[in-house]
């Protein structure tokens, strides 16, 4: 009897310097964050890609809509940026679209209002996050798209997508690519796409459909944005 109390003894005091040690990592991380970027005056657009009536993609197993995930993803990704010190603007924060009534031509009124909220915020980086969707189930990972020409934006592609192709989960290491879409073209701010993952691929789905896994999207995804940060403050 002892013995077993000495052991949980033992395990309650391992647990309480675990704790310690990741608050301590904690406070550490945030001091360097501090030293390398000055957050002061940066902002951040996050951009939850489609809401309301229109859910994006869906999972192949569990039908799980792509707006929602996109949306949780980049609350979780707020928290990170604004403990840094940055501050955040997000174009969507419930489950609803931006275009008012579900008539004709709410998707031109809802992509109509990320842009002016963007314009609004005159954010250092627009990061719209996504989930893709392949015929092919076999295709997967996280793929960025920056705007043909944007040299920042392919910078800040390069960064995000280097921490996405570290995580421990990724098996298909990917390149940003140049795509023609609104949320790239609708302003001159550095802007990216993230894609998460593919919904059409059940592993995928799987990873995507958790808690843990989204908040490690989240967390590379940080890290990311503040290499760029970084960077672009040494130029």
């Amino acid at each position: 009897m002892r013995m077993r109390r000495e052991t949980k003894k033992n395990l309650l005091l391992a647990g309480a310097l675990a704790l310690c040690f990741v608050f301590t990592l904690g406070i550490c991380l945030s001091a360097l964050v501090q030293t390398a970027v000055d957050t002061q005056n940066i902002t951040v657009v996050l951009d939850a890609g489609h809401g309301g009536i229109d859910g994006g993609v869906t999972g192949v197993n569990t039908g799980v809509k792509e707006s929602e995930i996109n949306l949780d993803i980049v609350k979780k990704l707020q928290v990170y940026l604004e403990q840094a010190g940055i501050n955040v603007v997000l174009t969507r924060k419930t489950d609803a679209g931006l275009y008012g009534l579900a008539v004709k031509g709410f998707k031109k009124r809802d992509m109509q209002k990320r842009k002016e909220i963007i314009e609004r915020a005159a954010p250092a980086v627009m990061v719209s996050v996504h989930q893709n969707s392949y015929p092919r189930s076999a295709r997967r990972g996280a793929q960025l798209f920056y705007r043909a020409g944007s040299a920042e934006g392919e910078t800040l592609a390069n960064n995000i997508q280097s921490e996405l192709n570290n995580m421990p989960e990724c098996v298909q290491k990917s390149t940003p690519l140049t795509g023609d879409y609104y949320m790239l073209d609708c302003t001159d701010y550095t802007s990216v796409i993230c894609e998460c993952g593919f919904l059409s691929n059940p592993a995928d789905e799987a990873l995507l459909v958790t808690d843990e896994y989204r908040d490690k999207i989240a967390a590379a995804v940080y890290k990311g944005i503040l290499s760029y940060l970084s960077s672009a403050a040494n130029r």
